[in-house]
């Protein structure tokens, strides 16, 4: 490696941000056993961070469960607590969600605070959490910001929250215009999606 010039990338330790400890009403994880076979079936939000120099920026996504596409997403430079309902309000506007869809979120306060349940209702969404400390349940968006992380943030070089604001929107186009999912047969979400909405107007019209 030393002859050919090759640096090995390091991994960070993993840092917990954020806590499931609060006095708001929890739910039950609905789509376990679910089986996903169409758009507008699940949404999956969550919240990471980016390491920067001087901390943290924090990241909110809104994900189709089916085709792991972002629908939604927001930046800060503190975990306040409506994040979360400013990416749901975006994705309910870009993709018109709403009644009976599945709202599958973690436990942290930004998903289960008053304010954020009540725009779900409003909305006719169903809500649904995995439980306490089981990133399995919620495995989609965890191997999400996983491959983020390792494949576009580190290679950008993030160092100040100016960097994050002015970056990430270009990792996350890459992420749904060129990244193949193998859920997806290998194809990224943006073609995913155009193929099954060709198909079912297909259908529609036969």
């Amino acid at each position: 490696m030393r002859e050919s010039d090759l640096l090995c990338r390091v991994r960070r330790r993993w840092t917990k941000t954020m806590s499931s400890k609060h006095s708001f009403p929890r739910c039950p994880n609905i789509i376990r056993g679910m089986t996903i076979t169409r758009l507008n079936q699940v949404c999956l939000p969550d919240i990471n961070y980016i390491r920067i120099r001087a901390g943290f920026v924090y990241v909110a996504v809104t994900l189709h469960a089916y085709s792991r596409k972002v629908i939604g997403y927001a930046v800060s430079g503190s975990l306040y607590t409506c994040l979360g309902l400013e990416v749901l309000r975006i994705a309910i506007a870009r993709r018109q969600t709403g009644p009976g869809v599945v709202q599958h979120s973690d436990q942290v306060l930004q998903y289960a605070s008053g304010e954020y349940v009540d725009e779900l209702k409003k909305h006719g969404f169903l809500t649904s959490m995995p439980r306490t400390g089981n990133p399995y349940e919620n495995a989609a968006t965890e191997s999400f910001f996983k491959t983020l992380k390792h494949e576009e943030v580190s290679l950008c070089q993030y160092e100040t929250y100016q960097d994050v604001v002015a970056k990430l929107p270009t990792s996350l186009r890459t992420s749904i215009i060129t990244r193949g999912f193998s859920q997806l047969g290998y194809r990224p979400p943006d073609e995913f999606e155009e193929v099954l909405l060709n198909r079912e107007n297909s259908e529609r019209h036969c």
